[in-house]
């Protein structure tokens, strides 16, 4: 059995992830990388091998039910253990005509993956000493916010409903574990120079990590179903 903490990070081969994967790393977590390019998950987990980080690459794709199927096992056994959960994949396909299906495909990796992927993993996670879950959203999916004007033109049905559903499913969840030592939230990261992000946003991904970061490494008495960015409760 792993005697280390053990993370899981999604889309962790490059942009936020791999900054996560990074830092959890450096706090002396084994951290398992998925990706769903198995050549791009094992050169990322190459580059963190050569600064003395204790991690793997795993094939991960979190719209095949056959990928998300495995993994209670390849934990169970390569492991024993699952401690940490970060739901960091996550896409903003671009708007086509009909919209339905950017709708669609933009809620299968950033809601319906992140949902099966907690489904399965639970019992694992509650079995740790201190299980965490942590969604990646976005201020993009506060209906307070949104509902303000403060989207601009990032105001997009897919992206924006998406981030609001996986928001609902991180509360739902921590009122479903809130009688275990699981606890279950939702980060901001910020707007991060990454692929999605662009060269205009004004934080580096060292930054953008460190929220995801710190709701992996919660204490005892730290909180559970909130939206926080960088230690600041966000509305909902």
């Amino acid at each position: 059995m792993q005697t280390k903490q053990v993370a899981l990070v999604t889309g962790a081969n490059k942009g936020l992830g791999f900054e996560i994967a990074r830092q959890l790393g450096q706090k002396g977590f084994f951290v398992v990388l998925g990706a769903r390019d198995a050549a791009k998950a094992e050169a990322a987990a190459a580059t963190l091998c050569g600064e003395n980080l204790h991690v793997r690459a795993l094939k991960l794709d979190v719209t095949s039910s056959e990928d998300i199927a495995s993994l209670p096992a390849y934990f169970e056994s390569e492991f024993g253990r699952l401690d940490v959960l970060i739901n960091n994949a996550g896409v903003n396909e671009p708007e086509s005509e009909p919209r339905i299906h950017s709708v669609r495909k933009t809620f299968e990796t950033n809601v319906f993956g992140a949902f099966a992927i907690t489904e399965a993993l639970t019992p694992l996670l509650k079995a740790a000493p201190a299980g965490r879950i942590v969604n990646q959203s976005s201020i993009l999916g506060s209906l307070t916010l949104i509902s303000d004007g403060q989207g601009g033109a990032w105001t997009k049905p897919g992206y924006t409903a998406s981030k609001a559903a996986l928001n609902m499913l991180t509360v739902v969840a921590a009122y479903e574990l809130k009688d275990t030592k699981v606890k279950v939230n939702a980060a901001h990261p910020g707007w991060v120079k990454t692929d999605m992000g662009g060269d205009a946003a004004p934080l580096d991904v060292q930054e953008g990590a460190k929220t995801a970061v710190e709701l992996a490494t919660l204490p005892e008495d730290g909180p559970t179903g909130a939206f926080v960015h960088l230690g600041k409760t966000l509305p909902w």
